[in-house]
């Protein structure tokens, strides 16, 4: 498994209450610059769309910035690299999470996307929001840890 693009900053604004994997429906130059590292989660979530058509709930990844592929010089090719980005999971999945996220109040964070098995894949969670006396509390947890491994270091 290789870690392509990783939200950091989600595991500290978040609290994880559920993981799950999805795999990305992308175009082939998505694919090849994410293969390079050209992708940021930052800023990026996802949400629950019902098709007109077909009626049934799709999952979507908004906000999220796939560079656009630059190893030849493409300019005339329009590509938006924010552009939203389907997700895909199962029926039963997909209503399963709804679900959580109508009654609870809950949300769908991505976590990171990585390759497994030569298909590129998102990491997801269902979280809620983190307050800012929990915030406080895990940069206390993390800065205590961070001087035990010190103390150790110095010590052995």
């Amino acid at each position: 498994m290789k870690i392509l693009a990783e939200n950091r900053k989600a595991s500290f604004d978040y609290e994880f209450l559920e993981k799950m994997e999805a795999g990305l429906s992308l175009l082939g130059q998505e694919v090849k610059s994410l293969r390079i590292r050209g992708a940021s989660l930052a800023g990026s979530y996802i949400t629950i769309r019902t098709n007109e058509k077909t009626e049934k709930a799709e999952l979507f990844w908004i906000g999220g910035v796939i560079a656009p592929y630059q190893v030849t010089n493409l300019h005339n090719i329009a590509y938006d690299p924010k552009r939203d980005r389907k997700l895909l999971l199962k029926r039963e999945e997909i209503a399963y999470l709804t679900g959580k996220i109508k009654e609870r109040g809950l949300t769908l964070v991505p976590i990171m996307v990585y390759t497994r098995k030569h298909k590129i894949k998102m990491e997801l969670a269902l979280a809620r929001g983190k307050k800012t006396h929990d915030k406080r509390e895990s940069i206390k947890k993390k800065d205590v840890e961070r001087r035990m491994r010190e103390e150790l270091k110095a010590r052995g």
